[in-house]
């Protein structure tokens, strides 16, 4: 009897992550020369969301600490009053394991290979596994929500989930 579910990661993509939020990458996206030329602003590349009593938008460094694929998670979370996003500061890469918004439908759960180029924009409400480093520890600059109100929602699988490689 499998106690588990096999689920292979996608390359991550925007079209395939449109559902969950924005990728965060500078190709192909809207740019445009300031500071006389000497810099090139890559601009508007996600949609921050902040709702809540003393709401701001903050920013803070994460340190994820790595695992080896196949991996085995239990649990999702969600944040229902802000976006959450996440740029890898060393250029490693790193798994994404989302599902949509709403009541967490666990069929409905993906999971992407994200390169060390592409960081991911969660929006409010979107169910997501916490950060999952591959290789090394490797460091984040995540922008979320502060504000009175609570900003994250666990909930247990009712059957583990195996995170693979493609095949």
């Amino acid at each position: 009897m499998v106690n588990h579910i096999d689920l292979y990661l996608e390359p991550l993509s925007q079209s395939a992550f449109s559902t969950f939020g924005e990728v965060i990458q500078t190709d192909g996206s809207e740019h445009f020369s300031i500071n006389a030329g000497s810099t090139e602003r890559y601009h508007n590349l996600a949609d921050l969301q902040c709702s809540g009593r003393h709401s701001k938008m903050i920013a803070s460094i994460f340190r994820g600490q790595a695992f080896d694929l196949p991996l085995s998670i239990k649990m999702m979370e969600h944040h229902p009053y802000g976006s959450q996003l996440f740029m890898p500061l060393q250029q490693r890469p790193y798994v994404v394991v989302v599902a949509p918004a709403g009541e967490l439908k666990e069929g409905q759960i993906k999971a992407f290979l994200a390169q060390g180029n592409q960081g991911v924009n969660y929006h409010s409400g979107v169910w997501h596994h916490p950060l999952i480093s591959l290789e090394q520890v490797s460091d984040f600059l995540v922008i979320d929500r502060s504000g009175e109100e609570a900003n994250c929602v666990e909930q247990n699988l009712s059957q583990s989930i195996r995170l693979l490689f493609s095949e």
